[in-house]
């Protein structure tokens, strides 16, 4: 089997050409940054390309592209994919994406993939994965793809893309914005350094947030909010209970903090039992 990764010369692109390869695959590479290309070339010895039609040739294409130009690329390529391609892609949103390639590719063979982990992971072994398929044909292929998944370890979730980005604006994007938040504001109140040596266990969890964030790229982060359905609703709701915890604290209600946080604590014992545990998860994710 031959497989065509358009965006090859980016991280998520190198990662899965890489496991591809190792995997038995016939791998071509194909993106605009022919230098980047060309490293890749000399380092996994994978075959790689500029032209878009280099991708007619090949039985499957992954789409490996930032959100922000997925449309674009997808306009670009779609003349050179055959109806009897399949075309996968694996952006972190899947609401537009899918309906790109809906509208542009002649193939009924198209399937929105989210990879729940980043280029760091060793291998698929327990790495989740999210299939967004719209139709029969699409029904068929996710079986197939979620069957090859599973046999390497993934874990693996089918939904509609319109399920995956309410869920992603949660598991994502919620994080995401506490984090950059909790960063702008501990660097607005103090530097890291003194933080980090004074700070007790739950003020360096924190700052480890802040910091995996603040070392990722800004770009995905921007699609990521103003892409995922749902975060404006996201964003308000976090001002609101803000306000309503630090009025609680402007008005010296003592008792109606301590009652508040009891029945959050009951609320989240009733979803969770093992959450009394986190104490001490917190301690071993810190190494301590």
């Amino acid at each position: 089997m031959k497989l065509a990764i358009i965006g090859g010369s980016g991280k998520m692109g190198t990662w899965f050409a890489s496991f591809l390869a190792e995997d038995g695959k016939e791998v071509l590479l194909v993106g605009r940054n022919e230098t980047r290309l060309n490293e890749i070339n000399r380092q996994l010895g994978l075959e790689t390309c500029t032209d878009p039609a280099s991708v007619t040739g090949a039985d499957v294409v992954l789409v490996s592209v930032p959100m922000d130009s997925f449309e674009d690329v997808i306009r670009l390529y779609a003349p050179h994919i055959r109806p009897e391609q399949t075309v996968i892609e694996i952006t972190s949103v899947k609401v537009k994406p899918v309906e790109a390639m809906h509208r542009y590719l002649k193939t009924e063979k198209v399937l929105g993939v989210h990879p729940m982990f980043g280029p760091g992971a060793r291998d698929m072994a327990n790495q989740n994965f999210i299939l967004t398929p719209t139709g029969t044909a699409e029904d068929a292929l996710a079986e197939k793809v979620k069957a090859y998944l599973e046999k390497r370890g993934g874990r693996v979730r089918v939904m509609t893309p319109e399920q995956h980005d309410e869920t992603m604006s949660i598991v994502l994007g919620l994080p995401h914005i506490v984090a950059l938040v909790a960063a702008d504001s501990l660097l607005a109140l103090g530097d890291f350094e003194s933080l980090e040596s004074l700070g007790g266990t739950s003020c360096k969890l924190l700052l480890m947030l802040a910091d995996s964030v603040l070392s990722e790229d800004p770009q995905l982060y921007a699609s990521l909010q103003m892409n995922l359905h749902g975060m404006s609703d996201i964003h308000r709701l976090i001002g609101e209970k803000l306000t309503e915890w630090a009025q609680l604290v402007r008005n010296g209600d003592r008792q109606g903090f301590i009652a508040r946080m009891e029945a959050l604590k009951k609320q989240r014992a009733q979803a969770g039992p093992d959450f009394r545990k986190a104490y001490e998860n917190m301690y071993r994710i810190l190494g301590k």
